[in-house]
């Protein structure tokens, strides 16, 4: 944040605003803040006027450039907090609380039932304690236990406080055939009143605890839950989003949720809220009894045998939370809501996930065809002209480009649904959009959350989007009933209130309404947490002065210059980085206050509980949050909804929310077609509308290494379509950088490219390396979409992953753990990055090879990679522009030609690859449709089978493709080929050819054979 020298002319502008104030006529309700108190504009740090471009008139017109108020920085800072766990003053609840006793336990049809009663005196901690809580033990199906612990007394007055209601968050309950497919299950749930209540759940069939809260006290107030469960040593956790670190979590890690409006910390909260955790425990099988030993080790043996087992745990609750991972147990801190837990039998990675997704949070949306194009973006294209060159530019260098974006410059002054008419302009833009969509590309610009609320003062100002949702009741309010009037980029704004009667349907109509000026085709929703840029209703009383500054620099601006590049520039760019790294010292110096640090000890704000009485903008038991205040830059949890309840409830659905209201406006707005939308802040269920981008990530190999883990445990918690700012958001990337993550993110369902403003241009055309790697990776790519659609189609039905981590593709290889730096995509390719600057090779492992009966062919070569040692770390070359990647013998994969679109490449001929196992088989499938409807009227599915010298062919469904088959791949063929036929007719010539080195036969010119389409019959191509 940025502050700047308080100039006369300002101090002018400030009282002549504030004069104004006064004269204020329209109703926007009370001009005091309620509640958590507002940092107003006469703040102790004002900062120097900055100037508008003038707001655009209902007629068109554009008023003249004025001065406008920044916000000053202070208006952000919240009180100032210590993390219960940093805090030495913190009581431990564990020792001061009672605890429960169980009594009343009657069994049911599914399961139990029971009242827990305080077992002493009441602790009130962190809260004021429940004396009575029912619990509910359900055997829901053959692999999911339910258990639940609510206050026994829940009243429409408190009914917010601790009931998570269906209607947001989907709730599992009992399968109809549990009756008998419960008796199945896996798991078995025990409890004890020795010495207090506790609980444990074990797997019958290895006699393993799952999970107990034995030898710990179950503590319950109403701003404080507290449980935990032993966990076994060098455990295997994943999940617990959303941060950015390892995939296996490690037993040192406290995971905070709470969603925030924060630039990519690592190991802190970010954005969105996943309760969930795989975890996997691997055993040594001894080769005699065939007894099993728990590992505990990171060590193993690549020649013992070992199985794995898998379980999954969902914590249905969206307060305020940490979850507390140390060496020998895991503990969870709820700010309120209640116990609501769901216990997955596995026993594999796959079958938790699916029985997760289907039971719990739904299936992943089904994406169009064309979002598995290449997408670029950049905060800073100015104007439809700009847009349009980048257009041309990616054409011109024959770099494959689906999808244009732009970021909030597109916006008059930054709001939502209208265009700036100067560089934006709609009958400008329908010309570009027009030319765009003629040649098969589409167009995403950014929506965020938060609406701008016009001066009244200022007829120039006005703002229909505001009025309508104004006049509909569709925003958030103060305590009394006034607007929360926060800040966020066009000034003072108001904040849509996804629990009222209307919003939905306002923001339908915005939508439908903005489409027909401008024909975008999906949405990009961002600041979705919700985000503000002051902490409380700042806005309150100063509605006059907007449009306001936010009350920081932006990209570019004086003091806020973009000095940083990825590690090693040094190296590669040493005399621009010493330019660099002197004029950022300079920078810093010049923002430096001179001031030195304080010796006194630093004083905090500790809340003491006031029984029967919540405190929700300081609770007292504070979380580690990456922000401090929860109502820093956020929404204040004071905040209250049309049904009465105050944000601090449902503060972590808001992005949720949110997506689903869009999901449904873009169903009305683009009719039959499936809604594209990428968003921000998400919660557990999400991912049935929208996929995910990892947010304002930087440009460091460090950013683009965690990427990986990112994308795999979003593929846990139902997000397949998930990428990452390719090249890095923030800061200046570099040539080698951009070069290496252009590759890798290639092989991500969502591939993006999106900077910052003002930091230097990282289109892929930008750099002759960058843009010859870029066309290398994406022919792969556009070649392989089909089976990524394919991946996509199995993932939106069944809840299988695309993205997959190697230790799920290999669940009884322990070595295979903490593996995250390559990973599969679907179950057949495996993509080997490098991720380190300066390197020409990379190290990788060939899982299930040296004698474990896998092969590995590389897709260039198509030579078998020969492993003889089960584990050994491979070095691999990989020089810039070469990502190696690998097919896995035994599976067979669709391919098309690619080209410059999706729409031009769904109409070349197919190809398939055949990459046969050491037996000599392989087996794949193929899903064809139109692309893009939300129903569809016919499909196709086409299943692989190699064996025996033949590739067979049966397809199914009545979807009529008549592109043709005009090759097939097959690797590793062991023997001379001579005679091939296709469905008996003889294929010869130059169009066979056999390379005895790799094993590798390649049929071309299939095209006359198979004219009337590649599966308008089924066939089988012979060899021999």
């Amino acid at each position: 944040m940025f502050s700047f020298p308080f100039s006369v002319f300002n101090l002018f502008i400030f009282i002549t605003l504030q004069l104004s104030r006064l004269v204020d006529a329209q109703s926007l309700g009370t001009a005091t803040t309620s509640g958590q108190s507002a940092a107003t504009a006469p703040a102790d740090d004002p900062s120097p006027s900055q100037t508008s471009p003038g707001a655009v008139a209902a007629d068109g017109t554009i008023s003249s450039v004025r001065p406008i108020f920044t916000i000053p920085a202070g208006v952000d800072v919240g009180a100032s907090l210590i993390p219960n766990i940093e805090d030495p003053e913190a009581i431990d609840a564990q020792t001061v609380c009672p605890g429960y006793n169980a009594s009343n336990v009657k069994r049911t049809a599914s399961g139990l039932t029971a009242t827990l009663t305080l077992a002493g005196q009441a602790c009130n901690v962190y809260g004021t304690d429940i004396e009575t809580l029912n619990l509910t033990v359900e055997y829901q199906s053959a692999d999911r236990l339910a258990v639940r612990l609510v206050p026994s007394i829940v009243a429409s007055s408190n009914i917010s406080q601790y009931i998570l209601p269906t209607e947001f968050v989907h709730q599992p309950t009992v399968d109809a055939d549990a009756g008998m497919s419960s008796l199945t299950n896996d798991l078995s749930f025990v409890w004890s009143n020795d010495p207090t209540f506790s609980f444990t759940v074990y797997r019958k069939s290895t006699g393993d605890t799952l999970f107990s809260t034995q030898g710990t006290k179950l503590v319950f107030e109403n701003q404080f839950i507290e449980f935990a469960s032993v966990l076994p040593e060098n455990y295997n956790l994943y999940g617990l989003g959303e941060t950015i670190h390892g995939l296996r979590l490690g037993n040192n890690y406290t995971k905070t949720m709470w969603a925030a409006d924060i630039g990519d910390p690592i190991d802190y909260n970010l954005y969105g809220t996943h309760p969930f955790y795989l975890d996997t425990r691997y055993y040594e099988i001894d080769e005699s009894t065939g007894n099993l030993t728990l590992v505990t080790s990171n060590e193993t043996d690549p020649m013992a045998d070992y199985v794995a087992y898998s379980h999954g745990v969902y914590s249905r609750n969206a307060h305020g939370q940490e979850i507390l991972l140390r060496p020998t147990n895991i503990t969870w801190r709820l700010l309120g809501g209640s116990i609501d837990l769901y216990f997955y039998a596995g026993p594999t990675q796959p079958d938790v996930t699916t029985a997760f997704q289907t039971s719990a949070i739904g299936l992943p949306a089904m994406q169009q065809y064309f979002t598995f194009g290449y997408h670029q973006c950049r905060w800073g294209y100015a104007n439809w002209s700009q847009v349009q060159e980048v257009v041309d530019s990616f054409e011109r260098f024959g770099v494959p480009l689906e999808n244009i974006w732009t970021d909030i410059d597109y916006m008059n002054q930054y709001r939502d649904f209208e265009n700036d008419l100067r560089t934006f302009g709609y009958d400008e833009g329908e010309t570009f959009l027009s030319n765009l969509h003629a040649n098969g590309r589409h167009y995403i610009p950014i929506i965020d959350s938060a609406i701008y609320i016009p001066n009244p003062l200022n007829a120039s100002d006005a703002y229909p989007t505001f009025n309508r949702g104004n006049d509909t009741g569709s925003f958030l309010t103060n305590p009394d009933g006034s607007l929360y009037i926060g800040a966020v980029w066009p000034g003072y704004t108001v904040y849509p209130d996804w629990l009222s009667d209307g919003a939905a349907q306002w923001w339908t109509n915005e939508m439908i309404t903005y489409h027909g000026k401008v024909a975008f085709d999906g949405a990009w929703i961002d600041m979705s947490e919700v985000s503000s840029f002051c902490v409380g209703s700042c806005g309150t009383g100063n509605v006059t002065m907007n449009p306001v500054h936010p009350p920081f620099g932006l990209p570019g601006e004086p003091g806020s210059v973009i000095y940083g590049y990825p590690e090693g520039f040094n190296l590669t760019n040493a005399t621009e980085a010493a330019v660099a790294s002197s004029a950022s010292s300079s920078q810093a110096a010049a923002s430096s206050t001179g001031e030195a640090a304080s010796s006194t000890t630093p004083s905090y704000l500790r809340t003491t509980p006031t029984p029967g009485v919540r405190e929700v903008n300081h609770p007292p038991y504070v979380i580690n949050n990456v922000q401090g205040d929860l109502a820093v830059h956020a929404v204040s949890p004071n905040a209250t909804h049309a049904d009465g309840r105050e944000e601090y409830d449902v503060h972590n659905l808001y992005g949720l929310q949110i997506l689903n209201a869009t999901y449904n406006a873009l169903l009305a707005t683009i009719p039959g077609k499936r809604p594209f939308i990428i968003g921000r802040s998400t919660f557990s269920g999400a991912g049935k509308y929208a996929g995910h981008w990892g947010g304002d990530n930087t440009s460091l190999f460090a950013y683009m290494y965690f990427s990986i883990s990112q994308a795999l445990s979003f593929s846990l918690f139902g997000f397949p379509m998930f990428g990452v700012d390719t090249c890095g958001f923030n800061g200046n990337t570099d040539e080698e950088l951009c070069n290496r993550w252009m590759q890798l993110s290639a092989f991500f369902p969502f591939y993006r490219n999106h900077n910052t403003l003002s930091a230097i241009s990282q289109e892929p055309y930008v750099w002759a390396s960058v843009a010859e790697a870029s066309r290398t990776a994406m022919t792969i790519r556009y070649s392989l979409l089909p089976y990524m659609y394919t991946l996509f189609y199995l993932a939106h039905n069944t809840g299988s992953t695309v993205m997959r981590a190697l230790a799920w593709e290999f669940p009884n290889d322990p070595s295979l753990a903490a593996a995250e730096t390559q990973f599969f995509l679907g179950p057949a390719l495996l993509i080997t990055p490098v991720l380190a600057q300066g390197a020409t090779t990379v190290n990788g492992v060939f899982p299930g090879t040296g004698g474990r009966g896998e092969v590995y062919y590389d897709w260039y070569t198509h030579a078998p990679q020969n492993i003889s040692t089960p584990g050994a770390n491979v070095t691999i070359d990989a020089p810039l522009s070469h990502i190696p990647v690998y097919i896995r013998g035994g599976y067979i994969l669709p391919t098309q030609e690619p080209a410059l679109v999706t729409r031009d490449a769904r109409r070349n001929p197919w190809g398939v690859i055949a990459a046969l196992s050491v037996e000599g088989t392989a087996t794949g499938n193929l899903y064809v449709d139109d692309g893009e409807s939300v129903v569809q009227n016919s499909t196709l599915f086409v299943e692989f089978t190699a064996s025996n010298n033949a590739l067979y062919a049966s397809a199914r469904g009545i979807y009529n493709d008549t592109n043709p088959l005009a090759n097939v791949t097959v690797l590793g063929v062991q023997n001379a080929v001579g005679n091939v036929t296709l469905n008996g007719a003889s294929v010869g010539g130059e169009k066979v050819q056999f390379n005895e080195s790799s094993q590798a036969l390649v049929v071309t010119g299939l095209e006359e054979l198979t004219r009337g389409g590649a599966w308008a019959q089924d066939w089988v191509l012979s060899w021999g």
